[in-house]
């Protein structure tokens, strides 16, 4: 389900749905009914409306799905109402950062990433005390539990900042090892060329082909959550590069999400450029450079010098290919083929240019 302003297209429209779609694949589900709502501002009770919640339940009913995901974020209470109607015939309801919660956790390996999705949850759940303390007020029996409610809903948040903070504490451990080591490299003269790009752009492949170190590699949303480092020679400049990749970007993720991966893109942060890559098969290519390039001011990364590496150009014919050299000539592309490994000498030059 994805409420939408007047002013969005069609196609943004249906790019956003489509997106949601690869989202819950990811997280090993399938869609059965897919809706779009268009509303100038969100319901004040269910961000969806009354109409709109009746209608989604039946269909819900109907075609025996078990999740109702909400292509937004919504507010505590909006969420609350919402479950308040679906739990009653044992339907969940979840926003989209509550989807991407999911993926995350499905996918994390590292004690690094662990520590930081759940730190990510725990901002996402805090606002939502407030259902938890109704729930505990309603299983007091109602009248004159108030007070009692209220306290469950202190010791929660008192347990929520608790766990925050020894988090924190796990992460920052972790951040000074991780600077050490960057300052180690310093040291020993190395320079660093970050990889970043929408999420599934094929950038772990491209680290692969570039530095030939083994890392996962698959046709999914956030396969990777964590940052892996490769180094490369260049013989140009007659130097070995250090090439990191880390977690993709997707749009309309909220500041507190981006704030908890800060370890894990720290690589990004201290870089010495980026390399920008792109799907260039993919027809949704515009706002996806856009989303990357606002999340990399949020980071505040877009002084670095970038490299827009156009991937996938095997899946390209030639008229396809001279439109997007035509459309994008101002970022001057480098087309390559990360999984074929077809251009890679040109972006190893282009890097050693930028570095040398």
């Amino acid at each position: 389900m994805d409420i939408i302003g007047p002013d969005v297209t069609p196609e943004e429209s249906l790019a956003r749905l489509n997106e949601l779609e690869s989202l819950l694949v990811t997280y090993g589900g399938f869609v059965i009914v897919r809706k779009i709502q268009k509303k100038q501002v969100p319901d004040y009770k269910t961000y969806i409306g009354k109409g709109k919640v009746e209608e989604i339940l039946q269909d819900s009913l109907d075609l025996g799905a078990e999740f109702v995901i909400i292509n937004n974020l919504l507010k505590p209470q909006q969420l609350y109402n919402l479950e308040g109607v679906f739990r009653k015939h044992e339907i969940r309801v979840w926003d989209k950062i509550d989807l991407i919660l999911k993926i995350f956790s499905k996918h994390a390996t590292t004690k690094e990433a662990k520590l930081q999705i759940e730190l990510a949850s725990l901002k996402h759940l805090g606002p939502r005390i407030f259902r938890m303390g109704q729930d505990l007020m309603r299983q007091g029996g109602g009248i004159g539990t108030r007070g009692q409610g209220e306290t469950n809903i202190e010791i929660m948040k008192r347990h929520i900042a608790a766990r925050e903070h020894k988090i924190k504490e796990d992460l920052k451990k972790i951040v000074k090892n991780q600077e050490g080591q960057r300052n180690k490299r310093q040291d020993q003269g190395f320079k660093t060329a970050a990889i970043v790009g929408y999420t599934n752009a094929g950038k772990s492949r491209l680290l692969q082909s570039l530095t030939n170190k083994k890392v996962k590699v698959k046709d999914e949303l956030f396969a990777t959550l964590d940052s892996r480092i490769g180094k490369v020679y260049l013989p140009d400049i007659n130097q070995s590069v250090l090439i990191s990749d880390t977690i993709g970007f997707i749009r309309d993720l909220p500041p507190e999400l981006i704030e908890a991966f800060d370890s894990t893109l720290a690589e990004t942060v201290h870089s010495d450029m980026l390399l920008h890559v792109i799907d260039c098969s993919d027809f949704e290519i515009e706002w996806k450079i856009r989303v990357v390039d606002e999340v990399l001011k949020k980071l505040r990364c877009s002084d670095k010098s970038i490299i827009h590496v156009f991937n996938k150009i095997d899946l390209l014919g030639e008229t396809r290919k001279k439109n997007i050299l035509k459309e994008f000539s101002h970022l001057k592309p480098i087309f390559i083929s990360a999984e074929k490994k077809i251009n890679l000498d040109a972006l190893k030059n282009s890097i050693a240019d930028k570095l040398g």
